[in-house]
């Protein structure tokens, strides 16, 4: 085995922590406390309804154009806001300034180092949308480590999809057999990629999932290499 397929968000990268910086950032620079009793009160509102629509994006309900601004139109109209500009404003500048936040998880540049050095082949599945993957992966310093980077949208269907996993492999020049995938989400990564024979690694950092939900569970990117031989 030895071609390693990686999730990038809340994977290697930390979504979670990169987003809120850039939401409390912005909800500063467009004075949203006049409107909004709280930043924390904005987050949480924010969180939910992206899930939602992400999920319905997922589903090809939706288009990514509406997502970007129908999330931040949503979470206005909670605290009753109906201000489509200003939803606008908060979508243009998210995308302007959020892949720019470098937090990655702790461990995640010396893991891809060792792999390296033991001979892996390192690449990213990511459904995030590419113009913007690019950009975390080069700001936060990790792209040089990866041959094949592959986003949803180049193939036309998200992860669990077969076809996606399908396309990196092609790409990669690699066999399920000769291949690992590790995310952080049971049925989109995990799922996705043992539904087409690629073994799956559960990263779960915050305990999320239960000690035997999968064979394969790591709390720390620093297991990674550790259990790579028992695959």
């Amino acid at each position: 085995m030895k071609h390693i397929f990686f999730d990038l968000d809340h994977t290697l990268w930390d979504f979670e922590a990169n987003s809120k910086k850039a939401l409390e950032n912005l909800f500063k620079e467009l004075e949203l406390s006049n409107h909004i009793p709280s930043f924390r009160k904005f987050h949480t509102a924010y969180k939910k309804i992206n899930g939602e629509l992400w999920n319905l994006y997922g589903k090809k309900k939706i288009t990514k154009e509406r997502l970007r601004v129908q999330r931040f139109a949503d979470t206005l109209n909670k605290f009753g806001l109906n201000d489509q500009k200003l939803a606008e404003k908060l979508a243009q500048r998210y995308v302007e300034t959020s892949p720019y936040q470098t937090q990655l998880f702790p461990g995640t540049i010396p893991t891809l180092q060792l792999l390296k050095e033991q001979g892996y082949h390192l690449h990213i599945i990511t459904n995030g949308f590419k113009e913007v993957q690019f950009i975390k992966l080069e700001n936060s310093k990790i792209i040089d480590f990866f041959d094949v980077i592959l986003c949803s949208e180049d193939v036309g269907h998200n992860k669990p999809h077969p076809d996606i996993f399908l396309e990196a492999m092609s790409r990669a020049n690699t066999t399920a057999t000769n291949s690992v995938m590790i995310g952080d989400d049971l049925r989109v990564d995990v799922g996705g990629a043992e539904n087409i024979g690629i073994k799956g690694v559960l990263f779960d950092p915050k305990g999320k999932y239960d000690f035997n939900t999968h064979p394969y569970i790591i709390k720390r990117l620093s297991q990674f290499p550790e259990i790579l031989p028992w695959l």
